[in-house]
This record gives C-alpha cells, structure tokens and sequence, in this order.
C-alpha cells in the first residue's frame, strides 16, 4: 500500500509537471494531467474535474503577463466577456455533472482525440480566420454567442480551449493578437476557476492528488516558461500532437476491452 501510494504520487506529479511545462512552452498540458488520474483508477468525471484543478494555476500566471493589454481594452467589454466565460464555465461543469459516468467514460476517448486534431490543426485555423473576408454582416456580433459556447466546452473538458479562443477571436474581427493573447487568458482564467469552484462545491474533486498536481504543474510552468525560447516550437508541437494521439488510442483500446 505505501509503494502504491508512493508510486501514485511519482506518476501524478511527474504528469502535472510535465504539464506545466507543456503548457508555458505550446499548451495541451491536460493530455497528460487527465490520462495520469484515470490510469490510476480515479473515476472519469472526477479525474476531469481534478485535471481541471491542477492546471488552474497557470492560467492566472498567463493572465498577468498580459496586464497592459487588458488595461488598454474597454473596462465594459472585459467586464462583458468574464461575466459570459463565468457563466460558460459553471454551465460547461454542470454539464460534466449531470453527464453519466459510463457515458462520460466512453465519450473520453473522442474529446482527447478532438483537441489533439485541434491542437494540430490551430495554427492553420488562425491563418484561415484571420484571412477570411469581413465585408457585409458584422462579425464582432457572433463573438458573444461563440464565446459562450466555447466557454460552455471549456467548462466541461479543458483541451483545446486555448485554440478555440484564438479561432473565435480571429473569425469575428480582432486583429490584435496580443489584445486576442490577453483575452483568451483571462476568459480561459475566469472559467476555468468558477468551474472548479462548482466541482468543488459538488464533491468532485480529489483533494489530495488536485493539491499534489497543482504544486508541481505551478513548478512545471515556472520552468516551462524559463525552458521556452530554447525549446524548438516545431519539436515541442509535434511532441504534444504525438502524446496526444497516444492517449486517445490507450483510451479507446481501454474502452474497447471493457
């Protein structure tokens, strides 16, 4: 029992460190977080929940290194936009909470494999949304309907939630990529919290390991973003795309023999 204890708290904290760090240097940290609490017998929805907690921290980190930017946008439209990805976010975690666990269980496989393809695909979808025609119908008005439905998904399964942001941001007129940068952080903050507030007033999260986790993804980040600039990007993105795509076969080749 110690061994296993042991054993469990070196893959969990080895996974969120890693974690940190992948998500300073490209994101898709919670391909690692999730998979690491499940392989450890944690129930699906509740490892989803924890995953969510342990990677919480980086966001306000991401939030504050873009302070100049959010203080040169409109207080009414910052104000707007964390008000929409709060209510997102907690309706996102509801609907993780009412979503059964055999159905959640089996939907696992698909979601990880939907942000990976994301993941890979995010840096052409920016080109293409950033590219594309303007003209006629106002594309700022879609941005408030499609901030709400990402943040929805942001609150119910975290991967790829950064991308999303950058695409809706892109596609609906915003030009300024650091201004876009500021935005995703500090909506991709103020969901991710208030969904792990519901998780934990719901009893969904796994104090103990969340607590572990949280400590070495904040390590993991502080070092990931040290590490940055000498890790190639190319590298680090093929690396995540391939962890990826090896989580979501474990996952369906593990559903598969249930």
């Amino acid at each position: 029992m110690v061994m296993d204890f042991w054993t469990t708290s070196l893959l969990l904290s080895s996974a969120a460190f890693a974690a940190g760090v992948l998500n300073a240097v490209a994101g898709g940290g919670s391909f690692l977080t999730l998979p690491a609490l499940i392989f450890t017998g944690m129930p699906p929805i509740m490892a989803n929940a924890t995953s969510a907690l342990a990677v919480s921290p980086g966001y306000l980190g991401s939030a504050l290194g873009f302070r100049p930017e959010l203080r040169a946008i409109p207080l009414a439209r910052l104000k707007r936009e964390m008000a929409i990805s709060g209510v997102g976010g907690i309706a996102g975690a509801l609907l993780l909470m009412m979503t059964p666990a055999r159905v959640f269980a089996g939907v696992v496989p698909w979601l990880l494999l939907f942000a990976t393809l994301l993941f890979a695909a995010g840096p052409g979808i920016a080109r293409r949304a950033s590219r594309s025609p303007h003209a006629g119908a106002d594309p700022a008005k879609w941005r408030q309907p499609g901030l709400l439905l990402v943040a929805i998904y942001g609150g119910y399964f975290n991967g790829g939630l950064g991308i999303l942001l950058m695409a809706l941001y892109s596609a609906t007129g915003e030009s300024r990529i650091h201004t876009a940068n500021a935005l995703k952080n500090v909506n991709s903050l103020v969901l991710s919290w208030l969904s792990v507030a519901t998780f934990l007033a719901a009893g969904m999260i796994a104090w103990r390991e969340g607590a572990l986790m949280m400590a070495a993804a904040t390590a993991g980040g502080f070092f990931g973003a040290r590490w940055s600039k000498r890790l190639p990007a190319p590298a680090v993105r093929a690396g995540v795309i391939m962890t990826g795509l090896a989580m979501s076969a474990l996952f369906f080749l593990r559903n598969g023999q249930a």
